[in-house]
């Protein structure tokens, strides 16, 4: 099988700028809505601004949008010609795609409803854009991008190290940081991570955290499956 077309791919090139853009945009407007609600209120401002990128929600949109930029740069400087990514490319979508659709899922299952300790309240579109709009784009990218290369198997490490890393951050931020918006001694992104919510404490924080994780690797290795069987109908050999 020959190379998706040209026209296929511009197009879909250009849906992930746009997509990248309101991103970024919806991010910068919940950020502004939270810091000046703080500042009216007379919030720690510092605090507020760390706890907001704090939430997993906002770094992977964050880093999706890098990506897809990334993505863009690359097919309209070098990919046109090529008919796959290169490998950081392949390994950087592999990876925002499987936080973006554990975020969608996440969200709509366990959150939505849900006023989380932002500083503010989250706006409307925003909102929809971070936790809806781009875990399906992402989704869809997974399924219907162009230039797809074919990734190792050990490529799911790579993918599992940044909520690793971002679980034990959290947990060991939260009890050494005061709530700007209620006072506590402590501050955590989610509920699900608060051991006050529960009898059990860090007990059942710990089951939450399994579940999750067990939902990010198998969301990876289905990301990582089917970019090997999409790569492999153009006969591209796997790389890390």
């Amino acid at each position: 099988m020959s190379r998706p077309s040209g026209t296929f791919a511009t197009v879909w090139t250009a849906l992930r700028l746009v997509l990248a853009v309101a991103i970024l945009v919806a991010v910068i407007a919940q950020f502004t809505t939270s810091m000046s609600t703080s500042a009216e209120r007379g919030r720690d401002l510092a605090t507020t601004a760390a706890n907001f990128f704090s939430f997993f929600t906002i770094l992977s949109n964050v880093a999706a949008a890098i990506v897809l930029l990334w993505a863009a740069a690359w097919y309209w400087t070098r990919g046109k010609s090529a008919t796959q990514e290169p490998n950081g490319l392949a390994l950087a979508l592999a990876c925002v795609s499987t936080y973006m659709i554990v975020t969608g899922v996440v969200y709509n299952v366990l959150l939505r409803g849900i006023t989380l300790p932002q500083g503010s309240e989250p706006i409307p579109w925003s909102n929809e854009i971070l936790h809806l709009i781009a875990p399906l784009f992402l989704l869809l990218d997974v399924l219907l991008g162009a230039r797809r290369r074919s990734l190792r198997r050990r490529a799911l490490f790579v993918i599992a190290a940044f909520p690793i890393a971002w679980a034990v951050y959290t947990l060991v931020r939260g009890p050494l940081t005061t709530s700007p918006v209620t006072g506590d001694g402590w501050w955590y992104p989610y509920p699900f991570l608060d051991p006050h919510n529960f009898a059990n404490g860090y007990g059942t924080v710990a089951l939450y955290i399994v579940a999750i994780a067990i939902v990010i690797v198998g969301v990876g290795a289905a990301v990582v499956w089917t970019g090997r069987k999409r790569a492999a109908r153009v006969r591209h050999p796997a790389s890390l």
